[in-house]
């Protein structure tokens, strides 16, 4: 079973822009939760007093969610956490040598010996330790295997492969993750960032590879271009490889549509999912196809996000799709009546760039049937 750590509330909000309020994440934690998502990455004890609030708030509303907080490897952030009751703590360390000589300015054996260090005292306080690897994506493999057996002896039980810029394919992933899996005894938990609109393809692949906790966040929110979308991950991994992460998937688009308000982003109307058109035909040829047989034309079933097709006309339309829109809102029609219709309907898609509503149609009926009494 992959477990899904989902870290809308901490590198979501890490999002250009994007502030959630106490009151809204409670709410969006506990719909995460009502979801099946039992892994939370919730904030950053070190961002201060309202920060650490929000964060009780939300142990004390989800007193049996499984909750982590993010820290730097200093022994101040990870004492805030264990104050905190959180259960896990992501303690975070650039791993590159990019980073670590124009970053932190410091050699590997400094991090070494202050991750061992870190590690030891949040074992003393009670936290588990995920062991947060930033860009390991550009890191050397032997670096994240040492890092990782150190690690390990100091009581950490994962280790987070972080691809911070986005950089990798789902093909280089597989490789790195399949690599890593077997030199070190750590689960590996994926995070993956969307630069290169990968986030989620990558994820699947470190999955396959061997990594057994993946980092999303609702809608792919996060840094620059997001990160890996839950939504996208949890119903590729059921539907594509049928591997169960006991999350309910008909949560999910009034979840994505709940984090979009709080958020202050607008869902793309064909997001992938959860959009508001991405189960919806206008072209006649797979209209006909579709109410023929919803197979012919239904890769996924939208009944599984607890959604269903819709049927709209446009220029695109055929006549089947014109008699079935209309026997839908009460109007049968004849051949001739359809064929009528369909000109008419094509017009005005034409003319204003957008499908007639339902109250339109009736409209349009109305106009082109009562010239024919």
């Amino acid at each position: 079973m992959v477990i899904i750590n989902d870290t809308t509330l901490r590198d979501g909000e890490q999002t250009a822009g994007v502030s959630f309020t106490r009151q809204e994440k409670v709410s969006l934690a506990s719909m995460l939760v009502a979801a099946g998502v039992t892994n939370l990455e919730v904030g950053i004890p070190a961002m201060g007093k309202e920060e650490c609030l929000t964060i009780a708030a939300i142990r004390s509303a989800l007193p049996q969610a499984i909750l982590m907080g993010w820290c730097r490897p200093k022994h101040a952030e990870i004492k805030l956490a264990a104050e905190l009751k959180l259960d896990w703590i992501d303690i975070s360390i650039p791993t590159s040598d990019q980073m670590l000589a124009h970053k932190l300015k410091c050699s590997r054996t400094h991090i070494l010996k202050q991750l061992q260090s870190a590690i030891t005292y949040a074992r003393s306080l009670g936290l588990q330790v995920c062991i947060g690897c930033e860009d390991a994506s550009r890191a050397s493999m032997h670096f994240l295997i040492e890092l990782a057996i150190v690690g390990s002896r100091a009581g950490a039980m994962r280790l987070r492969y972080a691809d911070t810029l986005g950089l990798l394919d789902p093909f280089a992933t597989y490789e790195q993750i399949k690599l890593l899996s077997a030199a070190q005894p750590l689960d590996i938990e994926i995070h993956c960032h969307d630069d290169l609109g990968l986030a989620s393809a990558n994820t699947l692949a470190a999955i396959k590879a061997g990594a057994r906790y993946a980092n999303t966040t609702v809608v792919g929110l996060g840094e620059r271009a997001g990160n890996a979308a839950l939504e996208e991950v949890v119903t590729a991994l059921e539907h594509c490889y049928q591997i169960q992460t006991g999350i309910n998937l008909t949560r999910f688009p009034a979840l994505c549509q709940a984090v979009s308000i709080a958020a202050g982003r607008p869902l793309p109307t064909q997001k992938s999912l959860v959009g508001e058109l991405v189960f919806t035909h206008e072209s006649g040829i797979h209209v006909d196809g579709l109410i023929k047989d919803l197979r012919n034309y239904q890769g996924l079933d939208p009944q599984l996000l607890g959604r269903c097709h819709t049927l709209v006309l446009g220029k695109h339309s055929g006549l089947g799709a014109v008699r079935a829109v209309f026997a839908r809102i009460g109007i049968s029609l004849n051949p001739i009546q359809t064929g009528k219709l369909l000109s008419v309907v094509q017009e005005f898609a034409i003319s204003r760039k957008r499908n007639p509503s339902d109250t339109e149609l009736l409209g349009l009926s109305q106009l082109v049937l009562g010239s024919e009494h």
